[in-house]
């Protein structure tokens, strides 16, 4: 009896613990964190798509680590690109890339530190490990 107790007991404090996790407010480094994810992995979509434009090819690489100072100025250069302004995806990324830049700059200006400027780590897709959860 004791150990269905204790196993009830634990998913309670886990279901628990689950819900104050999802009803916190997002911080400024999980919203940056969250969007550049989604602008990558949008960025991938759009690479490997067969229906979109083919000036897609043509546009800068866009592999964002928002831990990499460089980050800023790979923003500054995709949203600045003047190529595909005719293709719908490619000015919706490019909105995100601009909101994510103004994140950065200026919300989120004094809770970031950047880790590395290793602006070369940002031309090369990186594969993230498996996350365990």
């Amino acid at each position: 009896k004791l150990p269905t107790m204790k196993m009830l007991l634990l998913l309670i404090a886990l279901l628990s613990a689950a819900l104050l996790a999802s009803a916190a407010p997002p911080t400024c480094y999980s919203r940056v964190l969250s969007l550049s994810k989604e602008i990558t992995e949008s960025f991938k979509e759009l690479q490997t798509s067969k229906t979109v434009d083919s000036c897609v090819e043509t546009l800068p690489r866009l592999y964002l680590d928002i831990h990499n100072y460089c980050v800023l100025a790979k923003l500054r250069d995709f949203v600045a690109y003047p190529g595909c302004d005719r293709v719908v995806e490619v000015n919706e990324l490019k909105e995100k890339a601009r909101s994510l830049y103004t994140i950065l700059i200026s919300y989120c200006r004094r809770d970031l530190v950047f880790l590395t400027d290793d602006c070369n780590a940002l031309e090369i897709p990186i594969s993230t490990p498996i996350e365990h959860s």
